[in-house]
């Protein structure tokens, strides 16, 4: 219109402001914009829910502030019916959301803060959702414990069986301060029942935590209940590294290991060049960190247990098979989060991997062959034997049993099935020996165990002794020696 007024025509004025020569047109023949004509509908401030703003919606979320906007237009229904459809959901939704922006309560403020370097660090289990992974191809249930540093952002990641456990956070951390050469001023948790009671609002540290955070002289700090934005340090760090390392799983094509040990390998290969992207910050801060101990505390639990007649040990109810000649002995354990250490005196009998326990239920880490010697001697043990469903090692063998529990009679279905546990212990051949037996069954045929034992009895062959060839030596040459001896010598 301003170009018009200049003396431009029609179309020159409208190809100028960008418009069509008819919109044009229509607008010098009204005479005022689009945006100066008086609005059409309510009255501004009215809404669709006018009538009960003030009155009912109020009211209602000044005394709940957290209802929500789909619970309130249901209770505006029930109130109203056929006055508010779902379709008003939307309107309803952003009217609450102007109202608590301008009279709604206080909203909590985050505060950030200044990290110094070797201050802080903190410590966290999070889990694994992104990414799934199998040993041996069995899925692996497992946490992750993460400890970082506030200041250089330096990682370290362990794999962890069972739940937060102390021994987990015991022996994280100190793998972690191990691994990273030194001791931060403090160290920061959120409610962990591995470290705090969580009795009462006051610093409640459990007796171990308290004397693990003194050896390493670490201040203990936690977050204020609820308040995860406080421990954002590594909260917030965990799904960047679980990212990382689905990708770098997606990356190996196979998230598959051979064992837990080569799955933590890789996750460490995964941290590690997260770590190297920080090198700077990890410079500066390695200097002023604390000088460690001179050596680790105790990463576990201590406790004790009797060997049964029947072999076997009861640790925080799950029942392990232990060697026979243990019977009747009193152990002492070492129980970490992943395994067991059991002691004869001060002396390490074996190691067990450990069976996290399960609300209401035994649970049963059986060993055949720890049982099979006895065991083969009284095969008719087999069948009503409690162990017996555990003492089968695999899948496999407990086909095996059921096949041969449907085609034998009673006394020759157990005297196989067990026959069959010896020869595997006895030649280390179970895998292949029971595929084999699986296969011989799926064909109706009953396997022989004469068969069997001249078969894969030959598996592990016994040494051979190697020939020597001697000479004789003759009588006279003996006399060399007389020379030598005194006459007393002789004479005796």
């Amino acid at each position: 219109m301003q170009i018009r007024k200049s003396g431009y025509t029609q179309k020159v004025s409208a190809a100028k402001a960008g418009i069509s020569e008819r919109t044009g047109r229509r607008l010098e023949k009204q005479g005022i914009l689009p945006s100066q004509r008086p609005k059409r509908g309510r009255k501004p401030g009215a809404h669709l829910f006018s009538d009960v703003w003030d009155d009912v919606v109020t009211p209602l979320i000044q005394a709940t502030p957290f209802l929500s906007a789909i619970v309130l237009l249901e209770h505006l229904q029930d109130l109203y019916p056929g006055k508010y459809s779902s379709s008003n959901l939307r309107t309803l939704q952003r009217l609450m959301q102007q109202w608590r922006a301008l009279h709604g309560p206080e909203k909590e403020i985050i505060f950030r803060q200044v990290h110094q370097p070797g201050l802080q660090g903190l410590s966290d289990f999070t889990v694994p959702k992104n990414f799934q992974v199998t040993i041996q191809g069995k899925p692996f249930k497992h946490l992750l414990y993460h400890f970082r540093l506030a200041y250089s952002s330096w990682s370290f990641i362990q794999v962890v069986q069972g739940g937060e456990s102390f021994q987990a956070l015991s022996e994280g951390l100190q793998n972690a301060l191990w691994q990273l050469g030194g001791c931060p001023q403090e160290h920061r948790t959120d409610s962990l029942s591995a470290a705090y009671k969580n009795l009462s609002d006051q610093e409640d540290f459990t007796a171990k935590y308290e004397q693990l955070c003194q050896h390493y002289k670490l201040i203990p700090t936690r977050n204020n209940p609820g308040k995860s934005h406080e421990h954002g340090s590594v909260e917030g760090p965990h799904g960047h590294l679980k990212r990382r390392i689905a990708q770098a799983l997606a990356l190996r094509g196979s998230c598959d290991f051979e064992s837990i040990a080569a799955y933590q390998s890789f996750i460490d290969v995964v941290v590690g060049r997260h770590n190297r992207r920080h090198q700077k910050q990890i410079d500066e801060e390695k200097p002023l960190l604390k000088d460690l101990p001179k050596h680790r505390t105790i990463d576990f639990e201590e406790t004790t247990a009797r060997v049964t007649t029947s072999s076997t040990i009861i640790v925080k109810n799950v029942v392990y098979s232990v060697p026979s000649r243990l019977i009747g002995q009193r152990l002492g354990i070492h129980l970490y989060h992943d395994y067991l250490s059991c002691y004869l005196g001060s002396e390490l009998a074996f190691k067990l991997p450990r069976l996290q326990t399960m609300p209401g239920k035994r649970r049963y880490c059986i060993n055949y062959r720890h049982l099979i010697d006895s065991l083969s001697r009284k095969p008719q043990a087999f069948r009503y034997s409690v162990l017996r469903d555990e003492l089968l090692p695999s899948p496999v063998y407990q086909q095996i049993w059921q096949s041969l529990d449907r085609l034998c009679v009673g006394r020759q279905a157990c005297k196989l099935m067990v026959g069959i546990l010896k020869l595997a212990a006895d030649y280390a051949c179970e895998e292949e020996l029971g595929n084999q037996v699986l296969r011989l069954l799926e064909k109706g045929q009953v396997p022989n165990l004469g068969a069997l034992q001249n078969r894969y009895g030959k598996i592990i062959k016994p040494l051979s002794v190697p020939h020597l060839s001697m000479s004789q030596q003759s009588l006279a040459s003996y006399n060399e020696f007389l020379p030598c001896l005194g006459k007393e010598e002789v004479h005796a």
